[in-house]
């Protein structure tokens, strides 16, 4: 079971299950290039409303029973009901996985508005508690936003439903991508000062193309430094030194988000094993 050691700053990252099943064993390979790294775990995707909640289970499986590496499996509140929650849990201590990242998810496609409306689970912080409510001893993680919720009203509001999810038994925060550390200082300390006193682990995305920063701006909402922007325009033209470029930008973040003590990086690799061991060379 994952315990984060709060004197030392954790290094994990995140991969995501392809969505053809003959490219499986794709991301075996990445796995077997990350877990030299040795990250304190990895976390693996769920699609939403369960779309590849088999591919996760036994994804999660292979980190942790081949690679030694403690796994988490993402959960989705949207598109679950309690007979497919016992079902997956079960499922997931099966294959020996004893932790779960608990979040709300977003409507899937094939959900019409009725069925998004009318979900058992409305938010993280109910499955939270539902996974609690059956007695089961999974390490729970939840997620938190340094530039709010897109669905919040304001900063407030966001902190007063996080501390709601940590009472409901949420052990660790890992944060959505941010691209600007004084922004997640900031949500740090208005979270301690709200009570809220879990590891915080600093969500970080490497830009390595310039199509990539689009796409992930669009569905984190994260805002994007001058810095940022400007190395886009520079180099996004040509893929190798865009890159170096995206490389050198995440591990200066992380170099700073060292030197200012946080609990811990989790990286979102992008199923990028070249990408983070390079990032990790550099950081060494």
């Amino acid at each position: 079971m994952l315990s984060i050691n709060k004197n030392k700053m954790g290094f994990s990252c995140e991969v995501f299950p392809p969505k053809r099943n003959d490219d499986i064993y794709e991301i075996y390979k990445t796995l077997d290039e990350l877990k030299l790294l040795k990250p304190d775990f990895i976390s693996v995707t769920y699609g939403a409303g369960g779309s590849n909640s088999k591919k996760t289970a036994t994804i999660a499986a292979y980190i942790q029973n081949i690679c030694e590496v403690e796994a988490i499996a993402h959960m989705t509140a949207v598109g679950m009901d309690d007979t497919t929650l016992r079902a997956l849990l079960f499922e997931l201590k099966k294959k020996g996985i004893n932790n779960v990242l608990a979040l709300r998810g977003d409507k899937p496609k094939t959900m019409s508005d009725e069925e998004f409306e009318n979900r058992q689970y409305r938010y993280a912080s109910d499955l939270i508690c539902e996974i609690k409510k059956q007695g089961n001893d999974m390490f729970i993680a939840a997620a938190c936003y340094p530039e709010i919720h897109p669905e919040s009203a304001s900063r407030e509001e966001d902190i007063e439903h996080l501390k709601y999810k940590v009472e409901q038994g949420a052990g660790c925060l890992i944060s959505q991508m941010f691209f600007e550390n004084s922004v997640y200082y900031s949500f740090l300390e208005d979270i301690r000062k709200a009570g809220i006193d879990v590891p915080v682990l600093a969500g970080i995305m490497p830009i390595t193309t310039a199509k990539q920063l689009g796409t992930s701006v669009q569905l984190s909402g994260s805002s994007v430094p001058n810095e940022l922007s400007s190395m886009i325009a520079k180099y996004g033209g040509d893929p190798d030194d865009m890159k170096k470029a995206g490389i050198d930008y995440a591990v200066r973040q992380i170099e700073d988000l060292k030197k200012n003590g946080v609990d811990g990086v989790h990286l979102y690799t992008m199923n990028k094993a070249d990408v983070t061991m390079a990032i990790f060379e550099a950081l060494k």
